[in-house]
């Protein structure tokens, strides 16, 4: 709240300001403040402020009366803290304090919010937003004030409000399955309001979901028999509706789980209309026990994606696991996304990490089946190619349903799998014209019965056709479509539009759109079409087009209105693949080829400068690359501040490698690397390394091209790294011994500091502690002999780092402390904090808590204040392991807790496991060995898909003390032989050999 304190109305009347409650004298002084409060920023004038306090009979001395308790009033309001905020205005007084002091106006304003988050779904944040707003009541409603006249109905207005919030909030429990904490609640409601037909009708919903079938229908018949006595008339028709539902055990009653898979449908198409026999028919499937492939096939501008989404939106509920949608981009050959790429996306969709989306193409489709498994998830494929396409992306045996749309019917899919399918023509007249009629309004398609006819059958009934042109018809209201049935009618159109299934039918309805577009919405349109990027934003547009930012927006709103383009999130679009293809024919035809080669250019140098300026925000340390564009571009596509580079470059993502791969085959390899290395930083912050291996591929492969070493050692060097985060540790030492060699022939010997640095990483991570000790040596002294401040010191910190993971932690802090003082002087906040975080642990492993916690607690001080939220969690494990060394099992499991909370925000499930790892530790170590197993399960359940051997070695560990605990030490053996060949495996040898000697 603005203003400082509070205003209450619902139960006593209060004033609480900065100096504390006021004090009111009399009941009047409380009507007048309470009636003031509920009207708070409007004058009340005074006959109605008598009414309220006298009603129908006042005394003669009554607005006298009234003043004398108005200046009470406002002095007690001083002498609490609310000075002048009682004034004198007009034929009243006035209250100027903003509504939302008054407790009366936040509750009506979170009943309102939480109205609209029913409405839309948001059950969770409804059921949050009214739980607070019933807090609010602290007894009735001016419990001690004596309203008279209107105060009254506003009194009684005020507590119907509060029934009706209750019965949302328990509506609300309901949906999210709550029926057990109905049934304990709901009585004491009804005891309070007997005949509410609503709280009765919630209490044997909950009593039925709870199996008391029974007792739902006596409850019912309590309501009915009180009805006719005391008013003698029945429920009402909704009450009866659900008494019959239960009485026939209708499982439409059933509770509804809420969603917690992916949510990915895009929206629906507008003014979706007819479909009615297709759409019978796919709920049909649904019904089918074997769930079939849904496949729906129909030619070019048939609305196939239209049908899939509006049925799939309307049956998502069916699908409570989560719904995901991938588009193939099947119409295009060269872009076609196979099934492997498609299997990785579906995957990501699924929560799995980069890092652990398999290589092989087998193994891709095998986990993304067996974390369908069991799941009611709805996949939809769209703009399938071809049988091979869909084929790794059908789920196993289970209640998952797969739904295709595809040019071709995909009648091979038949031999090998059930198909349910679903063929797509042209609409009827009458659909057609009912599709213009809720596009341009009835009104308008009355006013030219004639001409409106016409464009429909010109349209041939293809969806396509009839929306864009309804789209043009609705960008100029005052239009007669007459003139639109006309250009239609013209040279070779009307043929083109009878011939069915040929992509020239899209072609010339697309060219009625474009054909009439303003020139700078006809040039972003063929040019923004050469991207080899899936989506754009209208700063790109800008830049390929050499127009102001302003310009860019306004072209790209027009296309947008016209179809032509379409929202694929805030200030980003994307083609539909039919319309990209038109486009870049346009673009051949009316722009010549030293345009088209302008357009390559302005793209792959938008992309630079908006990568560097990323950069720039993300890790001003790496400036090994200041790029030399040949065409500035028109606006600063990135906020400089690094919250908004990684937003920028997160919804970038999908494009990057695109564009690194066209500035290689456009004659711009040397861009490639360069693109390649700035966006470094953003996948060193974001992941996503399967994707970082191939662009530094790609930017290998560049560097080589153009014959520069430094460029190519760089390129290696990256690859090694992209290798190590993807756990490909052997890949990753090979590639960095030719990035060593490269560097060596160059004579770059900080590169060569930084190549030693990473093959350190590797052995170390591979657990050949030697090898990564004399690698972290050669790094320290290849910085040093560079003078490469910030290499030496980050050499010297993962130096330190090893040595805490060998158990040697004496041996790290010199090295640690080195490391700290030096990003402390460079002002690398984000190294500072990691090393804190290092320090932290070396202090623990040798017993120093109280050093330990003060490292620590810095670290976590200086991640939060970066936002970067990975080294946050990595810290708050570690502290909460210090606690958890001094047996303070309370606050060790707070920052367990917040690591957890932490790793599901940003999605990180191998975060997540070792978070649950931890609680369970803690738990084990207070005595609640009940939560300790449930954090362990879900802990192994996680690593399922986020496999590591050595902490998947930790959680077998923890079950057999667990085991061992409860006196079955048949089980804890069994727990401890698990995690000892883990730990073997990982070559953690010391961890197996102590877990092997365990005795329960």
């Amino acid at each position: 709240m603005s203003q400082p304190g509070e205003l209450r109305v619902l139960g006593p009347v209060e004033a609480v300001g900065p100096a504390g409650l006021a004090t009111l004298h009399g009941t009047r002084q409380r009507v007048v403040l309470g009636v003031l409060a509920l009207h708070a920023g409007t004058v009340l004038p005074i006959p109605r402020l008598v009414d309220v306090l006298w009603g129908e009979d006042p005394p003669r001395t009554a607005v006298k009366t009234l003043h004398s308790h108005v200046a009470r009033l406002r002095q007690a309001l001083d002498v609490c803290g609310f000075p002048a905020v009682l004034v004198t205005r007009g034929p009243g007084y006035l209250l100027t304090v903003p509504p939302a002091t008054v407790d009366a106006h936040r509750f009506e304003q979170q009943v309102r919010a939480a109205a609209a988050d029913l409405a839309a779904g948001a059950v969770e944040r409804a059921a949050t937003t009214l739980r607070a707003a019933v807090t609010l009541w602290r007894g009735d409603a001016f419990a001690d004030a004596a309203l008279s006249g209107w105060g009254l109905r506003e009194v009684d207005r005020l507590h119907e409000l509060r029934l009706s919030a209750v019965e949302d909030l328990w509506d609300a429990e309901l949906r999210l399955g709550h029926h057990e904490d109905a049934v304990r609640e709901l009585p004491r409601l009804l005891a309070a309001a007997p005949t509410r037909e609503r709280l009765t009708g919630l209490h044997m919903l909950a009593l039925y979901r709870c199996g008391r079938h029974t007792d739902a229908l006596d409850a019912f018949q309590r309501l009915r028999r009180r009805l006719a006595d005391e008013f003698g008339v029945d429920p009402g028709p909704e009450l009866l509706t659900l008494h019959t539902a239960i009485l026939r055990r209708d499982h439409e009653l059933e509770p509804r789980a809420a969603a917690a898979g992916p949510s990915q449908l895009p929206a629906g198409v507008g003014h979706f209309t007819g479909r009615g026999d297709e759409l019978a028919s796919l709920d049909a499937a649904i019904e089918d026990g074997d769930r079939p492939v849904v496949v729906i096939s129909g030619a070019a501008g048939m609305g196939k994606t239209a049908l899939a989404l509006h049925w799939a939106h309307r049956v998502a509920a069916r699908f409570p696991d989560g719904q995901l949608f991938l588009d193939l981009r099947g119409q295009d050959a060269a872009e076609a996304m196979p099934g492997s790429r498609a299997l990785a996306h579906l995957l990501r969709g699924l929560d799995v990490p980069e890092e652990n989306i398999p290589g092989d193409p087998a193994e891709r489709a095998a986990l993304y089946r067996s974390l369908l498994h069991g799941r009611r998830c709805l996949v939809v494929v769209d703009n399938a190619r071809g049988l091979d396409d869909v084929l790794p992306l059908i789920p196993g045996t289970g209640p998952a349903l797969l739904v295709i749309t595809s040019r071709q019917t995909l009648a091979a899919l038949s031999t090998r799998h059930a198909v349910h399918p679903v063929a797509l023509d042209a609409f009827a007249h009458a659909e057609s014209l009912a599709l213009l009629n809720r596009v341009l309004g009835s009104d308008r398609v009355k006013r030219e019965p004639g001409p409106a006819a016409r464009v429909a059958r010109l349209c041939g009934g293809m969806p396509l056709a009839l929306r864009i042109a309804a789209a043009r018809l609705v960008g100029t209201p005052k239009r007669p479509l007459a003139e639109l049935a006309a250009e239609l009618a013209g040279a070779g159109r009307l043929d083109t539009l009878a011939v069915e299934g040929d992509s020239r039918t899209v072609r010339a309805v697309l060219a009625t759109a474009y054909l009439p577009l303003g020139d700078a919405q006809a040039r972003l349109f063929r040019r923004v079409a050469l991207s080899p990027g899936a989506t754009f934003t209208t700063a790109l547009g800008a830049a390929l087009c050499g127009m102001t930012a302003g310009d860019g927006d306004r072209a790209t709103a027009g296309l947008a209105t016209a179809h032509l383009v379409t929202a694929a999130g805030e200030d980003r679009f994307r083609f539909h693949d039919l319309i990209r293809e038109f486009a870049r024919q346009c673009a051949r035809a009316d722009e010549p080829a030293s345009a088209r080669a302008e357009t390559g250019d302005r793209l792959v140098d938008w992309y630079l400068l908006a990568a560097a300026a990323a950069n720039r925000a993300l890790d001003p340390n790496r400036d090994l690359v200041t790029p030399v564009p040949r065409y500035a571009a028109p606006a600063a596509a990135v906020g400089a501040d690094r919250h908004a580079a990684l937003a920028f470059l997160t919804a970038e993502r999908d494009n990057l490698l695109p564009v690194v791969r066209f500035a290689r085959e456009h004659g711009r390899p040397e861009a490639a690397w360069q693109l390649t290395y700035l966006l470094t930083s953003f996948y060193d912050t974001a992941g996503h390394w399967h994707t970082r291996v191939e662009l530094c591929r790609q930017g290998a492969a560049a560097a080589t091209e153009i014959g520069d070493p430094l460029a190519e050692a760089e390129m290696l060097r990256a690859l090694g790294v992209a290798y190590f985060m993807t756990r490909r540790l052997q890949e990753a030492l090979d590639t960095n011994a030719a990035a060593l060699r490269t560097a060596r022939a160059a004579g770059d010997v900080q590169g060569e500091g930084h190549i030693h640095n990473n093959t350190a990483n590797a052995y170390a991570e591979l657990r050949r502690f030697e090898e990564a000790i004399a690698s972290h040596r050669l790094a320290v002294a290849r910085n040093a002999e560079a003078g490469n401040d910030l290499g030496h010191a980050l050499s010297q910190r993962n130096l330190g780092h090893t040595y805490v993971r060998m158990g040697r932690a004496r041996e790290s802090l010199d090295p640690l402390t080195e490391a700290l003082a030096t990003f402390r002087d460079l002002g690398n906040a984000r190294l500072e904090a990691a090393t804190l975080d290092t320090l932290g642990e070396a202090h623990l492993q040798r017993g120093d808590h109280a050093a330990a916690l003060a490292h620590l607690g810095e670290a976590i001080a200086v991640s939060r204040a970066i936002g970067d939220r990975w080294l946050e969690w990595e810290s708050l494990l570690d502290a909460g392991r210090a606690h958890l060394g001094q047996g303070d099992f309370a606050v060790a499991l707070a920052h367990f807790g917040q690591a957890l909370d932490l790793s599901r925000d940003v999605g990180d499930r191998h975060g997540e496991a070792s978070a649950l790892e931890h609680l369970a530790r803690a738990r084990l170590g207070a005595g609640d060995l009940a939560a300790a197993r449930e954090h362990l399960e879900r802990g192994l359940a996680l690593r399922a898909t986020v496999p590591d051997g050595y902490e998947q070695a930790h959680l077998h560990r923890d079950l057999g003390e667990l085991e061992a605990r409860l006196g079955r030490p048949a089980d804890a053996a069994r727990q401890w032989a698990t995690a000892a060949a883990l730990y073997t495996q990982a070559n953690a040898t010391a961890e197996a050999r102590e877990v092997a000697n365990r005795r329960a």
